[in-house]
């Protein structure tokens, strides 16, 4: 504990790599196609973190109207083709990793597969490898907002959860990591940003939010030495 955190996590997308709003534009006409009229920015809002399956519960609970098993394949692989066309990176990652002295990892709720796509077509894939933790490979009833996957990468990266801290950009990953017993910085530098989106960051248990990476390495050191860390 005598150099900071054990451990930085950070969620991959709209954290990473700006897909949250490549994801969102696919599933709102999706669901609106569905009959579910929603806007791409009402996405963003609502279920950014969530992955599409527990979307299309939370609509069909909400709406009553039955959404075909399909479009379960449907999203996956339109978005996957989107991905692989259109994600950029978020900018400053690097830069921000070289300054921050300790170890790292993502977990993430996509795939391993999307994951290893995304972060290889921005870049970044070296600078995290092997270190890239899929929800989805513990199950699928164990994604954000559950703690799972945030434990099990402390416990990969031989990390205390009290000891660790955790960059998320959407309500439901502060919540799991808030679960998980971490400590969470909230992002919101990527393009599905919305007007409240810090203050629902903070209201779900982010301490502070920062919406340039290029802040993040202060914000933590900052954290580390009001807690009496460093």
């Amino acid at each position: 504990m005598s150099n900071g955190f054990d451990l930085i996590i950070f969620d991959c997308d709209g954290v990473l790599v700006d897909s949250e709003i490549i994801a969102a534009q696919v599933e709102s006409k999706l669901l609106t196609d569905a009959g579910y009229p929603i806007s791409t920015e009402e996405m963003g809002e609502r279920f950014a973190g969530m992955t599409w399956r527990n979307i299309l519960f939370e609509v069909e609970r909400e709406a009553s109207i039955p959404l075909s098993a399909s479009l379960l394949d449907k999203s996956e692989k339109l978005l996957d083709l989107k991905l692989a066309s259109d994600v950029q990176a978020i900018p400053g990652v690097p830069l921000a990793l070289s300054r921050l002295p300790m170890p790292r990892c993502i977990c993430s709720n996509s795939s391993s597969e999307r994951l290893e796509m995304m972060l290889t077509k921005v870049g970044y894939i070296k600078l995290f490898a092997p270190n890239i933790f899929s929800a989805k490979d513990l199950g699928a009833d164990r994604v954000k907002p559950k703690p799972d996957i945030f434990l099990h990468g402390a416990r990969e990266m031989n990390a205390s959860p009290a000891n660790t801290i955790v960059v998320e950009d959407s309500v439901h990953g502060v919540q799991a990591a808030r679960a998980a017993g971490m400590r969470v910085i909230g992002f919101t530098g990527a393009s599905h940003t919305y007007l409240s989106h810090a203050d629902r960051l903070t209201d779900a248990g982010a301490e502070t939010v920062v919406s340039r990476m290029a802040d993040l390495p202060g914000v933590v050191m900052a954290l580390a030495e009001w807690d009496g860390v460093l």
